[in-house]
């Protein structure tokens, strides 16, 4: 695979995403910023994950063996990753890195989200279970709030209020992503459901490795299914903060939420066959239900 299709490989991804990344409505400046940091955050979670795109050359082009594993793979990235703040060449060498350093000087970006989803991915490598809520909460700050913050902060809109607000909006949609994937986790020897919840709800892991899920573990997901939907609740204001298109976007962000938990609560938050998706036009009618609220019009 060549190095241009393997970044395109990356970037691709962004249409499975629960959210709209950078549609259509947006200036076309930001579009490419947007996009630019989304194949960052994809890349870094692909290199945690060992979802590389096959033949080697994310590895190669991070000065890296194909066959090492996640954490050397980071240590490597990362060593790029601050290329791109670094004005003396030569510069980043993998090219979704390089397409990033533009956006990063456009808008004076910090360092800190980025090192942030890195550090997300090497805690993956060496953390597997959550014990509580409050654990949970602490590695999305890590692995989805700087996303949100990046946000903000290319489209020149970021006050501490927002900020909050933005959090908690990522935080839902990252427990709603790790809902929707129970399954998925689990083969990967990862369990993104607190063990204080799971004892609660007397789910055991193997409880979690069933084809289908039980009583239990449905009475478990549709808790966390609720957390996820007060926090998108707690964050939505957000969307009302701003205007224009950039106020389109974040409604997408926060109905691309709300339409996952309708896809799980529709599948009577039986998550283990597979991931329940919101089809479009659910998406589309939820992020109208959004913009309208955000209007204050009910």
């Amino acid at each position: 695979m060549s190095p241009d299709a393997s970044a395109r490989t990356t970037l691709d991804k962004a249409a499975d995403e629960n959210f709209p990344v950078a549609p259509f409505f947006l200036p076309r400046a930001w579009r490419a910023d947007l996009m630019a940091v989304y194949g960052f955050a994809r890349l870094v979670d692909d290199i945690g994950d060992g979802d590389l795109a096959p033949g080697g050359a994310d590895a190669r082009h991070l000065g890296a063996r194909p066959d090492d594993g996640p954490e050397a793979l980071l240590d490597a990235f990362e060593t790029d990753l601050l290329r791109v703040f670094d004005d003396t060449p030569p510069g980043p060498s993998h090219p979704l890195l390089a397409s990033l350093r533009p956006t990063v000087r456009r808008h004076a970006l910090d360092p800190g989200p980025f090192l942030a989803l890195v550090e997300a991915n090497r805690r993956d490598q060496r953390v597997r279970r959550y014990a509580t809520y409050d654990d949970l909460v602490g590695y999305c700050a890590l692995s989805a709030d700087p996303v949100g913050r990046l946000v903000l902060a290319i489209s020149g809109t970021a006050t501490p209020e927002r900020i909050r607000r933005s959090d908690a909006v990522c935080t839902a949609l990252q427990i709603v992503e790790h809902l929707q994937d129970v399954a998925e986790d689990l083969r990967r020897d990862r369990i993104y459901l607190p063990a204080e919840d799971m004892d609660r709800f007397r789910v055991t892991e193997a409880d979690l490795a069933g084809p289908t899920a039980n009583a239990s573990v449905r009475a478990l997901v549709a808790y966390e299914a609720e957390r996820a939907r007060a926090l998108l609740d707690e964050g939505a204001p957000l969307v009302g903060s701003v205007h224009g298109r950039l106020r389109l976007l974040l409604a997408g962000f926060v109905a691309g939420g709300h339409a996952a938990l309708d896809a799980i609560r529709a599948a009577r938050y039986d998550v283990l066959p597979g991931p329940p998706r919101a089809p479009r036009h659910r998406l589309l009618r939820r992020a109208g239900a959004v913009w309208r609220a955000a209007r204050g019009e009910g």
